[in-house]
C-alpha cells in the first residue's frame, strides 16, 4: 500500500507542476510515517554549488548511459531469416549450411533435417569445418545463442551468415509441426 500512497502523492505533484496550480513541494521534503499515519515537512534551501541547478551548473545534459556503463545489448543486431524463408532456401539448389549451435542433448531431442551440429562453445575452434563461401543459417532453441554465433562467424570472415529468427521452436510452429517443441 505504501508505494501506492507515495505514487499518488507524486502524481499530484506532477499535475500541480504541469497545470501550474497549487504549491508544489519545491524546497520542501514531505515525510510520511505509515505506522502513525502522519506527515511531516522539512524545508531546505537550494545549494548554490549544485552541479545541476546551482549558479554555475557543470551538468547540462544527460550522459550516454550505455557508453558510460559499458553496457552492450544482450542480443547483437544480426541478419535474420524466417523459418518459411529457410524452408524456401532449402528447396533450392546451391551451397547452404544449416548450423545447429545447441548442445548435443538438445540436438538429439529434435533437429532440422540435414543440419550440422557445432555447439556454440566449440564454434570458434571448429569454424574451419564450415565453408566460408556457403550461405549459412544458424539456429538454436529460440534464437539467442544463434544470434551470438552469427555475430561470431561474421567477425571470423563468413560473409553470408544469418540467424534463424525464433530458432527451432519457430521452425516447429511455422514449417514442420512434427519437430517436437521443448
Amino acid at each position: 500500500m505504501l508505494p501506492g500512497i507515495m505514487g499518488s502523492i507524486q502524481a499530484v505533484e506532477a499535475l500541480k507542476l504541469i497545470l501550474g496550480q497549487g504549491e508544489p513541494l519545491l524546497g520542501r521534503l514531505l515525510l510520511f510515517n505509515a505506522t502513525e499515519m502522519s506527515f511531516n515537512e522539512l524545508r531546505f534551501k537550494k545549494n548554490p554549488q549544485c552541479p545541476v541547478c546551482g549558479r554555475d551548473p557543470t551538468v547540462t545534459s544527460l550522459i550516454d548511459y550505455e557508453a558510460f556503463c559499458g553496457v552492450r545489448k544482450a542480443v547483437p543486431a544480426v541478419r535474420e531469416v524466417t523459418p518459411k524463408e529457410l524452408n524456401d532456401l532449402m528447396g533450392r539448389r546451391g551451397a547452404l549450411t544449416v548450423l545447429d549451435v545447441r548442445e548435443p542433448s538438445e540436438h538429439e531431442l529434435c533437429r532440422i533435417e540435414g543440419s550440422k551440429l557445432i555447439p556454440l562453445g566449440e564454434l570458434r575452434q571448429r569454424a574451419g569445418e564450415l565453408d566460408s563461401a556457403a550461405d549459412i543459417v544458424v539456429y538454436c532453441h529460440v534464437g539467442r545463442r544463434s544470434a551470438i554465433a552469427t555475430e561470431l562467424l561474421s567477425s571470423l570472415g563468413f560473409p553470408k551468415v544469418r540467424n534463424l529468427k525464433g530458432g527451432i521452436r519457430a521452425w516447429s510452429e511455422d514449417v514442420d509441426p512434427t519437430v517436437p517443441v521443448y
